[in-house]
């Protein structure tokens, strides 16, 4: 990866590949600055980091249901929506379509299911459910699971194929809770700035704060939609954008080989932005939590420190800028470079790179 090398991924941690980009003789010190920061709020879920990236720290996880939710609680749910279900457990997306999308396919039951992190999952086919359906029935979920049930997330998992050839689609969608107060995108919003999001940020954040959204399929498409912002964009103030495949396809997949390709990819891609960035932009390259493909004991999301690398033609280079106490410190700094007044835990690092 040698432009995130050059930006100084190497420097964090040791990396097989990506070796260290500090000052030494006969050695090129790194033309970004680095750190890593650590995840404040309980949890370990993409709506939990994306809201801490955005300013705001939870005091308690999401709930989570390990051994499937409530019968009393579906039964609701199915009496509401007009459906009947099939699974209600924790399993993977990609293997309870294939145990039940036949049993679907013949009664029309939709496939219910979590993990364990703190979502509720339904899988459908299109041909069966529209996704217009899909989502009406989400959103019912959405409405009804609140309180002690108030999972992070509702997610459509729409899916088309015969059986033994089932293929999830683009098509799916999150329902997320609001934030229980302003984000730095909404802070933004309310000075007359437009923040735009890329991939699955709006789905994150409910919509709020947001002006408007590019939706995505993969990495390839984020990555595309980045530069054509950087390129031709003069409306929005900030991009805030989310390279789903190293979660979806690869870290939940225990996919080291994907991962890697995606990362090399990722990089080369990168090497294309670079040189586009205007004078006056900042890049903060960072995650919202871990998903470990080497992981051999589960497939879940794990907590560790997430990497922090930025770069700008008028910010400093070469700066070590440690360890972060929680992710908030980019909310912190993206106000203070707009002049927003706000109450976020964190410390911002503007002044440490400008």
């Amino acid at each position: 990866m040698p432009n995130c090398r050059e930006l100084g991924l190497g420097n964090i941690v040791e990396i097989a590949g990506v070796p260290p980009n500090k000052p030494a003789p006969g050695c090129k010190s790194a033309i970004g600055c680095w750190g890593k920061m650590m995840e404040k709020s309980p949890g370990k879920d993409s709506t939990t980091g994306h809201w801490e990236i955005g300013g705001v720290i939870l005091p308690r996880p999401f709930p989570v249901f390990p051994d499937g939710f409530p019968p009393a609680l579906v039964r609701e749910f199915e009496r509401r929506a007009n459906v009947k279900t099939i699974g209600n457990k924790t399993a993977s997306g990609t293997e309870i379509i294939k145990e039940l999308g036949a049993q679907h396919l013949k009664t029309k039951e939709i496939i219910l299911y979590t993990s364990a992190d703190s979502v509720w999952q339904m899988a459908a086919h299109e041909d069966l459910y529209p996704l217009e359906r899909q989502f009406e029935i989400c959103q019912i979920a959405r409405d009804i699971l609140t309180g002690e049930y108030a999972v992070a997330r509702v997610i459509a998992r729409p899916f088309i194929g015969p059986p033994g050839n089932f293929t999830r689609t683009a098509g799916r969608r999150d329902f997320s809770l609001k934030p229980p107060q302003d984000t730095i995108l909404d802070l933004l919003v309310k000075k007359g700035l437009r923040p735009l999001a890329i991939g699955k940020i709006w789905d994150l954040f409910a919509g709020r704060g947001i002006s408007n959204k590019v939706k995505t399929a993969n990495n390839d498409e984020v990555m595309s939609a980045i530069i054509d912002f950087v390129k031709n964009d003069s409306r929005h103030a900030l991009a805030f954008a989310n390279l789903v495949d190293f979660d979806m396809l690869w870290g939940h997949r225990n996919d080291e080989v994907g991962f890697a390709k995606g990362l090399e990819a990722f990089d080369r891609q990168l090497g294309e932005l670079l040189p586009l960035l205007r004078e006056d932009d900042l890049l903060i390259i960072t995650a919202d939590h871990g998903c470990d493909p080497t992981h051999k004991k589960h497939t879940d999301h794990t907590r560790e420190y997430v990497p922090l690398l930025v770069y700008g033609k008028k910010a400093k280079q070469g700066v070590d800028l440690g360890v972060r106490e929680t992710f908030a410190d980019v909310a912190c700094t993206v106000g203070e470079i707009y002049g927003i007044e706000h109450s976020f835990p964190g410390k911002s690092f503007y002044r440490e790179i400008v």
